[in-house]
């Protein structure tokens, strides 16, 4: 298709999501459980098809060029089918995000004014190699009473259309209006940029991937961006421990899912425990085949261990390589996160209530932890059902975002003939 009909189809897309969104917007919470429970129920009757269609794009040439961290995120089977259905009705089955009092009060005039919480409207989320999204991100978008117009990555073109499809489907069986699910149906980045400048229908965008596409979506969008550009996340063993038990959090940070943003990236390690911690800690990251890089002290306790460099520092690996650095205090942990970290997920291993109570006060991360592993910021873990992304901005949500965080708000206000 040439750009004059890209454009004009994309249009169109965008006038369904509006409609569609005002009728979401005002649509009761029974309604809204029901639908996502039978979207749900859809998921699983289609789970078949849906695993064909993502055969037809792990076969692809794309697929062929990927990593083994994007070809893990890219793959789907029964149990992850299964997750997504689970994810629907978890979702469906929280509280109303939609209509809450966030605030009231009575002026001395006698107006009585009201803070609600109201949908966005239309939000449109640009995504690589995750087809989970698809169904994540439509279960989020209808329970905040938003329309969603998807752009997924050519390398899961059929997963997320037949994803999609089915879940449109199934709303529209529950009576609801065309559009609450949309997604792009062309491979062809050209219609990225269009669909960036489409302000007068999509109201908020949220993408998903790799730094590389983050930066590129932020420098063309004319909307509002959510966004994080990479997780570079850090643990600190601070000097009193409980070995055992840090080891057994690095090697569940680092090595359970290598390639995804929350996996451990950096590991700080206290002087004081650096001749006792090192060794163990070193062999726990040669079973699991796992590349040290690390500073000078590091490095002479732990022979096979790779000098770091300052890059090494930045650096979102996504894979099973791990970067040390010895400090001397907490607050030289602190400096070290708040410098070359990414604001994403951030952890102290202590016996120390003090030195612990000083980090997650002074650590600017999204997510900050003690004695626990990073892994856990995640949407279902934190009981969200799903998750839209996970937010390093500021504004207006950080951390992982639900249906809540795809809510905005308005103020109603009622008076009795008062003028000013």
């Amino acid at each position: 298709m040439n750009e004059f009909e890209v454009r004009s189809q994309l249009e169109e897309m965008g006038r369904r999501a509006r409609v569609a969104a005002t009728e979401l917007a005002v649509l009761p919470d029974e309604k809204k459980r029901f639908c996502l429970n039978e979207m749900a129920r859809a998921l699983r009757l289609a789970s078949s098809d849906i695993i064909a269609a993502n055969r037809m794009d792990l076969q692809s040439e794309k697929a062929a060029k990927l990593s083994g961290a994007m070809i893990d995120r890219l793959t789907l089977d029964e149990a992850r089918v299964e997750a997504m259905a689970k994810g629907l009705e978890t979702v469906g089955a929280q509280r109303d995000p939609v209509g809450r009092i966030l605030m009231e009060t009575t002026r001395p005039n006698g107006l009585k004014i009201r803070k609600i919480s109201v949908p966005f409207g239309v939000i449109g989320i640009i995504y690589e190699a995750r087809p989970n999204v698809t169904a994540d991100a439509a279960g989020i978008c209808l329970k905040a009473g938003n329309a969603v117009i998807l752009r997924g990555g050519s390398e899961a073109f059929h997963s997320n259309s037949k994803i999609a499809e089915v879940l449109n489907r199934a709303a529209m069986a529950c009576g609801l209006p065309d559009g609450i699910v949309q997604i792009l149906p062309w491979t062809d980045h050209a219609a990225v940029p269009l669909m960036l400048k489409m302000d007068r229908y999509i109201d908020l965008v949220i993408p998903r991937g790799g730094e590389r596409l983050i930066r590129a979506v932020v420098e063309a969008a004319t909307m509002p961006v959510l966004k994080h550009y990479k997780g570079v996340c850090h643990l600190f063993v601070d000097e009193k421990c409980d070995i055992d038990q840090a080891i057994r959090i690095i090697v569940n940070a680092k090595c359970q899912r290598p390639g995804v943003c929350n996996a451990l990236e950096t590991l700080l390690i206290h002087r004081n425990i650096l001749s006792d911690f090192a060794p163990r800690f070193a062999g726990a990251m040669r079973e699991n085949k796992v590349e040290l890089r690390g500073d000078e002290a590091f490095c002479r306790l732990v022979s096979d261990a790779k000098k770091a460099t300052e890059e090494d520092y930045f650096a979102e690996y996504l894979a099973l390589v791990l970067a040390v650095k010895t400090v001397d205090t907490v607050e030289a942990a602190v400096e070290h996160i708040n410098h070359y970290g990414s604001r994403h997920s951030d952890g102290i291993l202590s016996a120390i209530p003090g030195n612990i109570d000083y980090f997650l006060a002074r650590v600017d991360s999204s997510t900050c932890y003690a004695n626990a592993s990073t892994r856990f910021t995640d949407g279902g873990e934190f009981g969200m059902g799903a998750e839209i992304g996970i937010s390093t901005d500021k504004l207006h949500a950080r951390g992982p975002m639900g249906a809540d965080e795809l809510t905005t708000y308005k103020y109603l206000v009622f008076g009795n003939g008062q003028v000013r």
